[in-house]
């Protein structure tokens, strides 16, 4: 049984606390009360540190007091050069040392019982794994809510593409960094910036951004758009948690994330990379979720409803674990499997709620990933739109399109975060301060009918199906005659040629519903996708292609868990671009981000006896399905 509330709380403000360079980090430390003193016990403590601002109400209410009134320290910190700390900040560059000198120091006050677990999302998330990398004695548990593992790989850079999120977060978070604050002529400068606009002036310039009114979140910011080598810059402990998976901390461990999650694919990754190395133990949650903490709570994601049961009670969940790792409380979390997956799926198809289509899904424990009992099945190409698991006979087989780097494919939902921007004012309405503005919302994450609409930017009238699109291709199956449960990684491999010295290939899984009274076009809800730039085709080096010449290139979609209910399709859409979550390849082989110029590329999929083009799926207690 999890701690009750019973401590009165007293807290102190912006303690400064030094780190092995002499700058100052601010915290506010949280202690358990009673009658308007401290009490005398060393306690065990909770560390987060977060970008965000240690002062902001729900951090204060969530993390602070909640977990201060349960008998525990909290210590939540501005990490550096961010409100009230000190410094410069550089995108993760410095929260492995910073995160393992304030674990330690929390670890000698006298108020700690020198055991320290830390907590924390999304970037506050990546600041608990990064220390964890340089293996503080005194860490004894995380709780890691929606953090990475490679960036290079995904989250940051994917496949070789660069997730444009985190271009939106400079100006985002630019708008509120002490530097702003610092001076009201440039704070509201940055806050007048509408993002949107200058996500149709890319690739941005060095000096000629609002970006430069700030030039650390420039540098930084224009690093990690255009340093597609892997090398030595890839592999701090800020950016690359699994080459330092050995050295990691052997410590309790939870890792949760959503199916639609900016951090899913990260997510496993850690689950079996720590899982294989650590005592740990290392458990892993993973719901039909959107990135943030409210979201774990909610039973919906985007346009789609998963059921009541969806729901994850995030504060008592993580309580119960820190209780049971750090002050040895009976939980079931000693016992409980490794691994928690909802399998979306199930449910009635009809319209549920305010306009939501009911997909449902369950809870399911498990022990490994992926599953032992899963079989991969290879999905082949064939002509016409075909997806079957006969592998394809023809000669000679090949589907084509234009891929116009002026008008990408519009992004319709998925994996992201963070494409954010502050909510421009409208000409003659009062300033407000930043803080109060509220986000404007550019990229929606989560699952959707894929078609146009006005709420996604780039969607144009008359507001159609992707599919539709001449640069769009299609495969999928016929109905499926039974229940099909697709769990686990998956692959796409597809032989390619192109006119162009480098371009993308994007892939997304879809779950096409059949035509219904509530949705009488069907519904092709997405699961999954990926990109790959070809000049990163073979890995770390940049490689530019030979036009024509036809190559095979396999890439990895973020994993999924879903249930294709019999009468659906299982389908799969190819194309070169999804904008605005990842940027857009202009198909001229230069340097990245180095020219204005693009030019259209004829792209070719291969997907005949020679060229067996296909997506290999993970299926769960399925017979073969034809």
């Amino acid at each position: 049984m999890a701690t009750k509330p019973s401590f009165d709380v007293m807290v102190l403000k912006n303690v400064m606390v030094p780190m092995r360079d002499g700058v100052h980090l601010a915290c506010d430390v949280y202690r358990p009360a009673r009658a308007g003193a401290f009490v005398p016990e060393r306690l065990p403590a909770l560390l987060e540190r977060t970008p965000y601002s240690k002062d902001a109400t729900e951090r204060v209410e969530l993390n602070g007091l909640w977990y201060a009134e349960r008998g525990y320290a909290v210590v939540v910190q501005d990490v550096r050069g961010r409100y009230r700390s000190e410094g410069t900040f550089s995108f993760l560059a410095q929260e492995a040392e910073d995160g393992y000198d304030t674990i330690e120091w929390v670890a000698r006050q006298p108020w700690c019982d020198g055991q320290v677990g830390t907590i924390g999302l999304s970037y506050a998330g990546w600041t608990q794994v990064t220390a964890a990398a340089l293996a503080p004695p005194h860490l004894a548990a995380m709780w890691v809510d929606e953090a990475g593992a490679n960036a290079y790989t995904s989250t940051v850079r994917h496949n070789g593409a660069f997730e444009m999120r985190f271009l939106c977060w400079a100006f985002w978070q630019g708008a509120k960094s002490r530097e702003a604050k610092a001076d009201p002529l440039l704070e509201r400068a940055l806050g007048a910036v509408n993002v949107r606009e200058w996500l149709t002036r890319m690739p941005l310039k060095r000096g000629a951004s609002p970006l430069a009114l700030l030039p650390g979140y420039e540098e930084w910011a224009l690093a990690i758009a255009t340093h597609g080598d892997f090398d030595a810059f890839w592999e701090r402990p800020g950016f690359n948690i699994e080459r330092h998976w050995d050295a990691l901390a052997d410590c309790p461990t939870v890792l949760t994330s959503g199916w639609y999650d900016s951090y899913t694919r990260a997510t496993f990754e850690n689950f079996v990379g720590l899982g294989s190395r650590k005592r740990g133990p290392i458990h892993g949650i993973v719901g039909p979720w959107t990135h943030g903490v409210k979201q774990l709570g909610l039973t919906y994601a985007g346009d789609v409803e998963f059921g009541r049961e969806a729901a994850l009670d995030h504060s008592e969940e993580r309580l119960a674990f820190f209780d049971a790792a750090l002050k040895s409380v009976p939980d079931r979390w000693r016992e409980a499997a490794p691994l928690r997956i909802f399998v979306m799926g199930g449910g009635s198809g009809r319209r549920a709620g305010p306009g939501r289509l009911d997909h449902g899904g369950r809870w399911r424990a498990e022990r490994e990933w992926p599953l032992a009992r899963t079989r991969f099945a290879d999905f082949f190409l064939h002509p016409g739109g075909r997806l079957t698991t006969t592998p394809p006979a023809a000669r000679d087989a090949a589907s084509r399109f234009v891929f116009d780097p002026r008008r990408p494919v519009p992004t319709i939902g998925g994996n992201m975060s963070s494409l954010v921007g502050l909510m421009p004012r409208p000409a003659g309405a009062p300033e407000l301060p930043v803080e109060e503005r509220e986000r404007d919302i550019i990229g929606i994450p989560g699952a959707f009918d894929q078609r146009e609409d006005p709420r996604f930017f780039g969607a144009r009238p008359p507001y159609l199906p992707l599919a539709s699109r001449p640069d769009v291709l299609v495969w999928q199956t016929d109905p499926l005659p039974r229940d099909v449960e697709v769990t686990g990684p998956i692959t796409v491999t597809l032989w390619v040629s192109s006119t162009a010295p480098d371009t993308d290939l994007t892939a997304k899984l879809i779950d096409v519903y059949p035509p219904s009274v509530d949705y009488p076009e069907g519904f092709a809800m997405n699961l999954t996708d990926s990109i790959l730039r070809l000049r990163y085709r073979s890995g770390a080096r940049a490689d530019l292609l030979e036009p024509g010449r036809v190559y095979e290139c396999a890439f990895p979609l973020y994993p999924t868990a879903n249930l294709f209910r019999a009468g659906h399709r299982i389908r799969l859409d190819v194309s070169s671009s999804n904008y605005p979550r990842f940027d857009v390849n202009p198909n001229t082989g230069d340097p990245l981000w180095a020219s204005g110029e693009s030019r259209p590329a004829v792209n070719t999929i291969h997907h005949d006896a020679r060229h067996p083009s296909r997506l290999a799926l993970p299926l769960i207690d399925a017979e073969r399905v034809h």
